[in-house]
């Protein structure tokens, strides 16, 4: 009896550690997305023309991605005003819902383009941006 517990309590821990080797290497396989936790947690501690070029990399990434989810939710909206059906009538239409979705990535987007840009230019030299001035 007690062998077998300890059995189970071995596969167990091992199953557990596969699982999270294999979580691991997941993880690291993608880098170009990052989480907003961690972009912010970036932008606090960011102090050098690299990290600020790192984040405005991440930011331009995470508009590119807002940017395809609003093209996806365009073409949703369109399908849905399409749809005439009585069964719709009620507020908020799903083609409703879809235009909300749609806008909400498009703004999304407009955030991520302007702090892209706002982390590049805080990323240039300060010799450079005098020198592009003249």
């Amino acid at each position: 009896m007690n062998g077998r517990i300890v059995v189970a309590g071995i596969l167990t821990f091992a199953f557990v550690g596969i699982g999270t080797a294999q979580g691991a290497v997941g993880a690291g396989a993608d880098d170009s997305h990052v989480s907003q936790g961690q972009l912010k947690r970036m932008a606090r501690e960011a102090h050098t023309p690299e990290q600020y070029k790192a984040l405005a990399v991440s930011y331009e990434v995470a508009q590119k991605d807002y940017l395809k989810q609003a093209a996806d939710e365009k073409q949703e909206w369109i399908r849905r005003s399409q749809i005439t059906v009585s069964l719709y009538a009620k507020y908020p239409k799903p083609a409703d819902e879809a235009k909300y979705l749609y806008e909400y990535y498009v703004e999304k987007a407009s955030e991520a383009g302007a702090l892209s840009a706002k982390y590049a230019q805080m990323a240039e030299p300060a010799g450079a941006a005098t020198q592009q001035r003249m």
